[in-house]
């Protein structure tokens, strides 16, 4: 059953930087899921150095902060050092959460058609509901709006 606003996430696992990552083991704090296309790429490292940017100002509103995309978890590692992102990655090679929050699309790269994550992020409150949801990301001014969201919940 896909997503939807003010429904909640189902419970889900995760394996991550700094260890593995249950949606359970978040509740208490607000969430800011953010599915990003690949490590290492000019989109993806501005948007997470903006995030680490703002980091302290999420975490005042009472927010976690998790990126997730497709990358292996040295992968993750490698770019969370290269950034100093202070919040976890998860790798999802399965593309389970992928699939979850139906974030995989038909891209075109280069003229070709590739499958891949749609940038978006989804804030969920501290009981695990869904309630906002940014697909197709534009990353200029999106994690400002982003920490608006999060600090009206």
């Amino acid at each position: 059953m896909p997503i939807a606003v003010d429904q909640p996430i189902p419970d889900f696992s995760a394996p991550a930087t700094g260890g593995e990552i249950t949606l359970s083991g978040l509740r208490g704090k607000k969430l800011v899921l953010y599915f990003y296309p690949k490590d290492n790429t000019p989109g993806c490292t501005t948007e997470g150095l903006q995030f680490r940017d703002l980091y302290p100002q999420f975490q005042k509103a009472g927010a976690e902060i998790v990126g997730v995309s497709r990358d292996s978890l040295r992968s993750h590692e490698n770019f969370k050092a290269k950034l100093e992102l202070p919040f976890p990655l998860i790798a999802d090679t399965d593309e389970t959460l992928c699939s979850l929050f139906g974030v995989i699309k038909m891209k075109k790269m280069y003229g070709k058609e590739v499958r891949g994550i749609e940038r978006s992020t989804f804030l969920i409150d501290a009981q695990g509901v869904l309630r906002r949801e940014w697909r197709g990301v534009k990353v200029p001014g999106h994690v400002e709006e982003t920490l608006e969201a999060v600090q009206a919940l």
